[in-house]
């Protein structure tokens, strides 16, 4: 069985074929760009999902079945990959360990992504934009300055050990490095970005992905 990944460039789907190489689970890319003039993602994704969003995955089905299961959405497929891999990368067995690790698996979207792309959307607003994004860069100062004291007492989001909590809070805090603020000035932070970019899995999968903006 292979998992096709349908890839849009510099998207939240560069985190899956990381996890993908992490978990050394066999998958295949199958890539979409953005349009120029919108930077949406093509209408082509629509025949995969009707929500035309990436990344969405197809695990195709064994000899004999014709069928496929397709999963859209960031958290959910990290979710189902990392069930499909017998628990690598899930859930550490101590409990604070394992209720941190759920909340930075949903904490990355749900509460950390949505002020980043209310700041990239209102940056293509003439006029108004500049004075919006100025009150909306304090309220990410509030949750940069909360992940930056999370990573200086510890080695990874959920405990010592890197999971897929790790992989969820890479892009927006990519984001965050390329246009809203985060920088030197909280080093913990700096210090995890540069640390992921290093792992093996990560540098395979830019390859296998192409171009990203947030590395």
């Amino acid at each position: 069985m292979t998992i096709i990944v349908h890839h849009l460039e510099n998207s939240r789907s560069q985190r899956v074929l990381w996890l993908l190489e992490e978990l050394a689970l066999p998958y295949e890319v199958k890539r979409y760009a953005r349009n120029k003039a919108t930077m949406l993602a093509p209408p082509e994704l629509r025949r995969v999902h009707p929500l035309g969003k990436s990344p969405v995955i197809e695990d195709t089905a064994p000899a004999g079945d014709d069928t496929a299961q397709v999963v859209a959405e960031t958290g959910a497929i990290v979710e189902y990959l990392v069930d499909k891999a017998d628990g690598r990368l899930g859930a550490p067995a101590h409990r604070a360990a394992l209720l941190r690790y759920r909340h930075f698996l949903h904490y990355a979207e749900g509460s950390l992504m949505p002020p980043l792309l209310l700041k990239l959307v209102l940056a293509r607003v003439p006029l108004f934009g500049k004075a919006a994004q100025k009150k909306i860069q304090p309220m990410i100062a509030v949750h940069l300055d909360y992940v930056e004291a999370e990573l200086a007492s510890r080695s990874w989001f959920a405990g010592n050990a890197f999971t897929a909590a790790d992989v969820m809070m890479s892009f927006p805090l990519e984001a965050a490095r390329s246009r809203a603020g985060l920088n030197a000035s909280r080093p913990a932070t700096i210090a995890w970005l540069e640390k992921i970019h290093a792992r093996p899995a990560y540098q395979a999968a830019l390859k296998a992905g192409g171009p990203y903006a947030y590395a």
